[in-house]
């Protein structure tokens, strides 16, 4: 079977650029696979199921489009679009994953990830983690007006874009005896996951054993893909 990993797209109305290499993806390399991962972030924003968004609508439609075509679709909660529910799934007609969850491909356990809950040196951002995802929140956040969640949706990203950029670069990577705990717990030797924005592949041991953890790329000077297939593993970029 072959296989298409992507994420952090960050998908809005402002970068049409993005929306339109989502689109040619979709058409020329998720139509060639068997089944298709959106690894979290897949919006830059997610209000909520109920947004009118012309964008989401598309993006729906498109997506549910690729599964009568046969291709099974798989998506994660990133940090900015964990209110991405059932309506979403439904109509998009892709599954919800846990994160994390461990996928068999071609008979390799390999573990998914969003990414975020692996920065755990960050201490601000994982206080801010538990309490967005707390299901209390969840709930309040869900019954808010759509106008008050515009206003929240607004201040969380302004709030992030500027300790992001305040932050030293080690504090927002993951942490390599995190990454090494979580692969152990759940007996694997391939990791993949978004978040960090910067792509790679690392080679690493882990009880003495070779392993590696492939970083999936953001959508913003380039598009990345992640293709899995019998003979491999191959991380790809291409110009927007």
């Amino acid at each position: 079977m072959r296989y298409l990993f992507i994420s952090d797209l960050h998908l809005e109305t402002e970068r049409p650029d993005i929306t339109r290499a989502f689109l040619y993806c979709l058409e020329h390399r998720a139509r060639q696979v068997d089944e298709l991962y959106i690894l979290g972030d897949f919006f830059e924003v997610w209000l909520g199921d109920d947004d009118p968004n012309p964008l989401a609508a598309q993006v729906i439609r498109v997506l549910a489009e690729l599964a009568e075509a046969g291709v099974n679709v798989f998506v994660m909660h990133g940090n900015r679009d964990f209110l991405i529910g059932k309506r979403f799934c439904r109509a998009a007609r892709c599954t919800l994953l846990p994160d994390p969850y461990v996928a068999n491909l071609n008979g390799e356990r390999v573990l998914l990830m969003h990414g975020d809950s692996l920065c755990i040196d960050d201490l601000g951002y994982m206080k801010m983690r538990r309490l967005l995802r707390n299901p209390l929140s969840l709930f309040i956040l869900r019954n808010l007006s759509l106008k008050q969640r515009h206003k929240i949706g607004r201040k969380l990203r302004s709030e992030s874009q500027i300790q992001t950029r305040q932050k030293p670069s080690d504090i927002t990577d993951v942490n390599l005896g995190q990454v090494a705990k979580v692969m152990r717990e759940h007996q694997v030797r391939t990791l993949i996951h978004g978040h960090t924005h910067r792509p790679a592949v690392h080679t690493l041991m882990i009880d003495g054993e070779p392993a590696e953890r492939i970083v999936l790329g953001d959508w913003d000077k380039a598009g990345w893909v992640l293709e899995v297939d019998e003979d491999g593993k191959r991380l790809e970029s291409f110009p927007l």
